[in-house]
């Protein structure tokens, strides 16, 4: 059976439960506005003020970071209050205008605390890791707007089954590790601890071929405007992920 949802945010259930009416439901007399729809580029729009939102929130825990500020309690006080959003988002589509910005702002916290963390230990490794995380944007885009990588459903299972795993792994790990002394595979800098890094970036980046195709799929449907906002959110779930799992990668490589 395959599986019906991508990102676990960007879901089939969210998109196809907001679809626009169609024409024959639609009163002779009603007055369409279809500046209401979902659009691309309106959905980009919302991406880059996501971004920017996030990124000026990640500043300015950085600054405070280098002038004495413990970022541990914001990092993870943003983290929590960051999926609390994600969560209410995914099963209130309608309230993302709001939640959407929200999430950017708190989870800048979290990026920011733990990026001035690493920096601190291997200096230049925030500027590697949000290179190597745009440049794996912009070739995911490129392979998907000119159908190099084609989203079908059989590459939808694949991935959602791997991202689900590795999900899976990591809460099983985090829960040992609480409360044993059992040392996760992935901790450390060995071949195979890098070599699971290494699969988990490649996990993030075909996710990212699945939002895509989700964003693409609500703008032919004619969703409602505020899906773009939630197109958005996906999008940067996303990319924080793979931006997190390139420091984690970067981290370890400088430690050999």
């Amino acid at each position: 059976m395959a599986f019906k949802s991508n990102n676990p945010f960007l879901n089939n259930k969210s998109f196809s439960a907001t679809t626009a009416p169609k024409n024959d439901e639609v009163h002779h007399a009603t007055l369409i506005d279809y500046n209401q729809d979902m659009t691309l580029s309106g959905t980009i729009n919302k991406t880059l003020i996501l971004f920017l939102l996030l990124s000026a929130s990640a500043i300015v825990i950085w600054w405070m970071t280098f002038n004495g500020m413990n970022p541990i309690i914001p990092a993870f006080g943003g983290a929590i209050v960051g999926l609390i959003l994600v969560v209410i988002a995914a099963f209130k589509p309608q309230y993302s205008p709001v939640l959407a910005p929200g999430y950017a702002l708190f989870e800048g916290l979290f990026i920011g605390g733990v990026s001035a963390i690493f920096e601190n230990m291997y200096p230049g490794i925030v500027i590697q890791a949000v290179g190597a995380t745009f440049v794996t944007f912009a070739v995911c885009l490129g392979l998907y707007k000119f159908k190099i990588v084609k989203v079908t459903e059989q590459f939808k299972s694949i991935v959602i089954a791997a991202t689900l795993a590795i999900a899976t792994y990591y809460l099983i790990s985090w829960l040992f590790s609480m409360f044993t002394s059992f040392v996760p595979v992935h901790y450390g800098n060995s071949m195979m601890s890098i070599g699971i890094s290494v699969f988990v970036i490649v996990i993030a980046a075909l996710n990212l071929f699945l939002d895509f195709d989700r964003i693409e799929k609500g703008v032919e449907q004619k969703m409602p405007k505020y899906m773009e906002w939630f197109g958005a959110m996906g999008l940067m779930i996303t990319l924080v992920w793979l931006y997190i799992e390139f420091l984690r990668l970067l981290s370890k490589l400088n430690r050999k």
